[in-house]
């Protein structure tokens, strides 16, 4: 299957083609002939499986079929809500990449910075606004932004925007959209408070499910080591040495533990940077541009910063605290891995975050390798099984047997150019 048996039109396949992708992933299989038909979309699916692509070619598409039928002046036909800075970017920049042989035009709208530029982009005129709620419902107010023209539109993240609190945001902005439209509504999980949310969005749609174990454990190789909380910096200083020249995202838990991480590092020589909320819109897009340009090669995330993140062969994620939402887990390491290159996700894993790995372990059906050749192990190291073990008063000891995976990086990364769009 290709972009072209999909019914792309020329000139989008001529921009994915320079972009060098042939073959669509799963959810743009599924996802792309459902809205070419004009049917609204519940998609689940989280970041790493290719939503933007899925969503914004036939958008694309539709706009310039709409075009040739109706030349007007340019009006906001098509709105995507998502929850950071960072994301709308980047899906500011996939739309850029697929329309470019089109004469479709976006912009991307946010917080944290002056909107002067923003402003004025719109007084020229555009075809798709990509923007986070806050400043949109601000601009909104303001009259720069009417959504009365809007024919498509995308709730991208939905999960995250609840766990930000924008839910009051996010049905402002639905009550402005005209009842005749086309909407997507896409988010990782489904709790009740979504699927009573994405009732309000769409009308007759249909449903696109990408399961995490397809989007994550077949391409990217996983690994745990045992290490005590102290012992953490010690561990990534160690592994970071191993290969200085590779790209490497570091989660942690809290946005105070990002800055110390970077203080340790600095420590040891080791140039890192974060990005977080409480860091200014232009420190966390010098960060992040100076990371995809390779000139910063580690970058350390809070979940919610690195949603949008897009680094292409990006060899290396380590979960530098485990996430307590099993998940989230999920969503990391699908940085890495992405289309058909290979990747490596390494977790730590202190005496505290035991049953974090356990209940990821049962979300992905699958055990995660641990890792015991390193210096710091934890004297308490064992495998966590996927099934419920029998407290012990006393410690256990190891598990004998287990099959060791590498104690660092794989040296046998796919490095070559990926043949599917950029992912989400």
């Amino acid at each position: 299957m290709t972009f072209k048996d999909l019914g792309i039109i020329e000139p989008i396949l001529k921009a994915l083609t320079a972009e060098g992708y042939s073959i669509p992933t799963p959810i743009q299989e599924q996802s792309i002939p459902i809205l070419l038909k004009g049917k609204d979309l519940l998609g689940c699916a989280q970041t790493g499986t290719g939503k933007t692509a899925a969503f914004s070619i036939p958008i694309i598409q539709q706009m310039v079929m709409d075009r040739e039928t109706n030349q007007q002046q340019r009006k906001i036909r098509t709105l995507v809500v998502t929850p950071t800075r960072e994301l709308a970017i980047q899906i500011g920049e996939s739309f850029t990449s697929y329309s470019r042989f089109t004469g479709i035009r976006n912009t991307v709208i946010f917080g944290g910075i002056k909107q002067g530029r923003q402003t004025d982009a719109l007084r020229k005129g555009v075809d798709v606004v990509i923007a986070t709620p806050g400043r949109l419902l601000d601009l909104m107010n303001q009259g720069f932004i009417s959504l009365r023209d809007v024919k498509y539109a995308v709730l991208d993240e939905a999960d995250q925007m609840l766990d930000m609190g924008f839910i009051h945001d996010i049905k402002k902005i639905i009550a402005k959209l005209p009842t005749n439209r086309q909407s997507l509504f896409f988010s990782a999980t489904m709790p009740p408070a979504i699927v009573e949310l994405s009732k309000k969005i769409l009308g007759d749609f249909d449903r696109v499910t990408i399961k995490p174990q397809q989007a994550t454990a077949e391409k990217v190789e996983q690994g745990v080591y045992f290490v005590s909380k102290k012992n953490k910096p010690n561990l990534l200083i160690h592994l970071l040495e191993k290969d200085p020249n590779d790209s490497a995202l570091v989660f942690s838990r809290t946005k105070h533990g990002a800055n110390k991480i970077v203080k340790q590092l600095a420590k040891a020589d080791i140039k890192a940077d974060a990005i977080h909320g409480n860091k200014s819109q232009n420190a966390r897009q010098k960060a992040l541009g100076d990371f995809k340009d390779g000139e910063l090669k580690v970058l350390i995330a809070t979940d919610i910063a690195a949603r949008g993140i897009d680094v292409e062969e990006l060899s290396l994620v380590i979960n530098y605290d485990l996430p307590n939402v099993p998940e989230t887990y999920v969503h990391r390491i699908g940085r890495t891995g992405r289309a058909s290159a290979s990747g490596v996700a390494l977790s730590f894993c202190d005496a505290e975050e035991r049953p974090y790995l356990k209940d990821i372990q049962k979300l992905i059906n699958q055990q995660v390798p641990v890792i015991k050749d390193h210096p710091f192990v934890d004297d308490g190291s064992e495998e966590v099984p996927l099934e419920e073990k029998k407290h012990h008063n006393n410690r256990q000891k190891p598990r004998t047997g287990h099959s060791n995976s590498r104690g660092g990086r794989t040296n046998n990364h796919n490095r070559s150019r990926n043949n599917r769009p950029k992912r989400d």
